[in-house]
């Protein structure tokens, strides 16, 4: 499942111009490192997330301490 870059419109993947509004869409390759870029990105967001909690939690733990 793809979108149009230009007008956001759903369509079937390795197309190669949307059917609505007639744009040329990326070819697979950039689309392939693409999708591999935005999964790296997402397992980073996710590490700064968990490291994020960690460190809220261990606040919580010295605050409990000190009462």
């Amino acid at each position: 499942m793809a979108f149009c870059t230009n007008c956001g419109q759903m369509l079937a993947d390795g197309t190669r111009f949307c059917r609505f509004c007639g744009s040329q869409q990326p070819g697979d390759q950039l689309i392939a490192r693409l999708r591999m870029e935005a999964e790296s990105i997402r397992y980073r967001m996710q590490q700064m997330q968990t490291q994020q909690m960690q460190g809220a939690n261990y606040g919580q733990q010295q605050n409990q301490r000190r009462w």
